[in-house]
């Protein structure tokens, strides 16, 4: 049966008004959207303000201040001189010599030494839980308390010390560690994976316990042994998680400071142990040249910024 319009009766072709419960029921769903959002940027702003007051900002007024020079409480805009002064200085280049040193160094052995822990925690079958709490129990000391350990009782430079008693027990010559120029960096680096490798651990664990078991069981079949296994099944399938630690390492071990200030009383024998951070705080603390600390801690910005950059190219060629 068709409908008909009455005569003089106009059809309404416009959109039919919402009822009062609909609207009520959008404007619910709206406030609720309104309270779970506001709970979140509420929760966002705080971290959001504790960067900004603690890292924006020294970072943004540490550029400034590189541009300028402070005396007697007058500041002047001098441009590029405090970087040509800090470049010009003996001191910085030696700094870097040492700071990369002591980056190719760790990367020897913090990088690797933490990868190879983890892979003999996680083929034992007892006694896990334990050696775990163990390899992590560095990480938990205060640094500063680990490097005086070191520095009073492993680097003695006399035979009572640890590892000079070690040396004289295997018939080696001893060494006088702290006060050798030779092995300042090496030792500086043992006491820092000593200190920091509990962490890495941990992660790299994590990591191999979420490889299948069915690759090295595939491997074992066909004749692979320990070191074939970790070539072609362990590093391939830990690959994203060992160049995230291997960034880190870099940037960590570029901000050398605690360990030559402790175990080297700063700047060790002949500058041996003299690096970018605490070129840095010398600057800031001891010469009160608080505009050339600025313009040195920007240089080490670029350069930090440079190898991330470079890290974010090659993994997203990778991926």
């Amino acid at each position: 049966m068709a409908l008909t319009t009455a005569p003089g009766a106009t059809r309404r072709t416009g959109p039919v008004a919402p009822t009062p419960s609909r609207t009520a029921g959008r404007r619910a769903g709206l406030g609720r959207k309104v309270r779970d959002n506001l709970t979140g940027h509420t929760f966002l702003i705080g971290a959001v303000v504790c960067f900004a007051v603690f890292s924006w900002y020294p970072m943004v007024r540490g550029v400034v201040m590189s541009f300028q020079r402070t005396r007697r409480g007058e500041t002047t805009w001098v441009g590029w001189d405090n970087y040509s002064r800090i470049i010009a200085d003996p001191s910085f280049w030696t700094a870097w010599k040492n700071t990369f040193v002591f980056t190719g160094l760790a990367l020897v052995l913090g990088y690797l030494v933490p990868f190879f822990v983890a892979i003999l925690l996680n083929e034992l079958r007892h006694a896990k839980g334990y050696l775990r709490v163990l390899v992590y129990l560095p990480v938990m000391l205060p640094p500063a308390s680990a490097l005086f350990l070191f520095k009073f009782y492993a680097y003695d430079p006399s035979e009572a010390g640890l590892f000079n008693a070690v040396l004289t027990a295997l018939g080696l010559p001893t060494s006088e560690w702290m006060q050798s120029p030779t092995m300042t960096m090496p030792a500086m680096v043992i006491a820092s994976t000593w200190m920091n490798m509990g962490g890495a651990v941990l992660i790299y664990l994590a990591a191999l316990q979420n490889i299948p078991g069915e690759l090295y069981e595939a491997a074992e079949i066909d004749g692979a042994g320990v070191w074939r296994r970790i070539v072609h099944v362990t590093i391939p399938q830990t690959r994203l998680i060992l160049a995230l630690l291997a960034m880190l390492q870099i940037v960590a071990t570029m901000q050398l400071f605690i360990e030559p200030l402790i175990l080297a009383n700063g700047a060790g024998t002949q500058d041996s142990a003299t690096s970018v951070a605490y070129l840095i705080y010398q600057h800031g603390f001891f010469q009160n040249d608080l505009n050339g600390a600025a313009a040195l801690g920007v240089i080490m910005l670029v350069v930090l910024a440079g190898f991330s950059a470079v890290y974010l190219r090659l993994t997203a060629r990778q991926d």
